[in-house]
């Protein structure tokens, strides 16, 4: 097993378990204790985890501002089975704002099979790994975030205001019923308030982790949304509150 496919492993295990040890990993994956304490150094100097004695634990907070690469790492079956919950919003011909969020990047990732589809995104990774697919891809400029891999600023939110689209595909940081839709950066979060301005609908990817959490920064008030697909059936408070904002719910 290489060695980027054993840490991608821990990843999933120390995200389910929440902490893991150095000779449970070593017998799992049948390599020495020193190899599995270089990967746990690894994924620490990337935030993923917190190295504790004889094992690791998950470093996780709603305000982490994690580097793209960290966070498409994570929960990957989640966000792929919420991508799959998304594509039968889109139809063919549809005109898309999406953001830099690795679940929006998932669901891109499943959109092959939709013809004449055009997607307006601060993403440079989307804008890198899809440069030769079907789909019309608009830029929307703006300055770097090297962290995110994502355009912000002026620039980025004067484009966005150009057009209008028929969804905004979005993900956060949290939920919360009195505080509404949170992120953990203020640039990008401006980035996504002027999608939502530009969009007839607004779709929203936020798996059960989410709920009943707040992040650094406001994005939008919770009747602001109109489609929330998730991974998990709400609570039953949480369902009314949902209902009682006309917002549909997919899981």
């Amino acid at each position: 097993m290489l060695a980027a496919e054993r840490r991608k492993k821990i990843i999933d295990l120390v995200h389910q378990d929440k902490r893991v040890l150095v000779s449970d990993l070593s017998r799992m994956f049948d390599v020495t204790e020193e190899t599995i304490r270089r990967d746990l150094e690894k994924l620490e100097k990337d935030g993923i985890l917190s190295r504790t004695y004889g094992g690791a634990m998950l470093n996780r907070h709603t305000n982490e501002d994690l580097p793209f690469v960290t966070r498409n790492a994570l929960n990957t079956d989640i966000k792929h089975s919420i991508a799959l919950k998304a594509l039968d919003l889109i139809k063919d011909g549809d005109t898309l704002m999406v953001d830099p969020s690795s679940t929006s990047f998932e669901f891109i990732k499943l959109l092959g099979n939709k013809n004449n589809l055009r997607v307006i995104t601060n993403s440079i990774n989307i804008l890198h790994e899809f440069s030769r697919s079907g789909m019309d891809i608009v830029s929307t400029g703006g300055s770097l975030r090297h962290r995110s891999l994502s355009l912000v600023g002026p620039v980025a939110q004067e484009t966005l205001r150009r057009y209008h689209v028929d969804a905004a595909v979005i993900s956060c940081k949290g939920i919360d019923m009195e505080r509404g839709i949170t992120d953990s950066n203020e640039p990008e979060c401006e980035v996504k308030k002027a999608m939502l301005r530009q969009a007839q609908k607004v779709i929203l990817l936020a798996d059960h982790t989410k709920f009943d959490q707040v992040a650094f920064t406001g994005l939008a008030e919770l009747q602001n949304i109109d489609i929330l697909i998730t991974d998990r059936e709400p609570s039953a408070q949480w369902s009314k509150r949902l209902a009682e904002h006309g917002i549909e719910v997919i899981y």
